[in-house]
């Protein structure tokens, strides 16, 4: 159980460092000379719970959970399939994709922080800071320079020499404006194939007087037709996967 949910809480934990927990944290004990002693069995507990609830929304902002599925919403909408991609399917496609992209994040934070946690070599606060590290710096790769500018002029943020100074809470911001940007990019480049096959059944049928039969009829077999033969399955995945920058 331990190895099943080491990479989850070595993931989402850091989020402790944020004013939503500070409060939370501060229950500790004194030690001799006024000294903080590490979180109790409950705080900590109460800590890791907390954040278990809020681990759907920690995916959707700290992963490429976000572009994954804009991209194959934006792509059975050029499909035309409503019915036929449900959302229960989008999503676990584009979770299975996010495990697969963030493996290496999780690996390397189970290993260098959750593990060393686990066997009591180091306390809470320096998992935490271990874990946060490379989730920092997958999500600065992602991160357009503009967007991380903005964010931390709306923040009031000092100015930094590196990226890596800017706080946790910056950095998220502008990753997920970041991943929005990117999803919309890669979803317009999808939709123009099947918007020129939409214009070029709706053209024809135009001239030809078939007004009162819908276009969709028409195109839809012709865009699946096209989707199989360049197998857009496989291009699909490959572009969403390779979009990924290595952190």
């Amino acid at each position: 159980m331990k190895r099943l949910w080491g990479p989850v809480l070595g993931l989402f934990l850091l989020l402790q460092q944020q004013p939503l927990f500070a409060a939370t944290l501060k229950i500790t004990g004194a030690t001799e000379g006024g000294a903080a002693n590490e979180f109790t069995v409950k705080t900590q507990v109460l800590i890791i719970m907390t954040l278990l609830g809020l681990l759907p929304v920690l995916v959707l902002m700290m992963t490429s959970f976000t572009r994954f599925v804009i991209v194959l919403s934006l792509l059975r909408q050029a499909l035309g399939l409503q019915q036929g991609l449900p959302n229960r399917l989008i999503t676990g496609v584009a979770l299975i994709l996010t495990i697969l992209v963030m493996r290496p994040v999780g690996t390397q934070i189970y290993t260098e922080a959750m593990q060393p946690y686990d066997q009591d070599k180091i306390g809470l606060e320096t998992a935490l800071k271990i874990a946060e590290a490379p989730l920092s710096r997958f999500m600065l790769a992602q991160t357009h320079k503009s967007a991380l500018a903005q964010v931390s002029s709306l923040a009031g943020e000092a100015p930094v020499a590196k990226p890596e100074e800017h706080g946790f809470t910056v950095k998220l911001a502008a990753f997920v404006l970041s991943e929005l940007k990117t999803a919309f990019q890669i979803g317009c480049m999808l939709f123009i194939p099947f918007l020129v096959i939409d214009l070029v059944v709706s053209s024809v049928l135009m001239a030809m007087g078939m007004m009162m039969l819908s276009p969709l009829v028409i195109s839809l077999p012709l865009k699946l037709l096209l989707f199989v033969l360049v197998d857009g399955w496989t291009l699909t995945v490959n572009t969403l996967v390779t979009s990924v920058r290595p952190f």
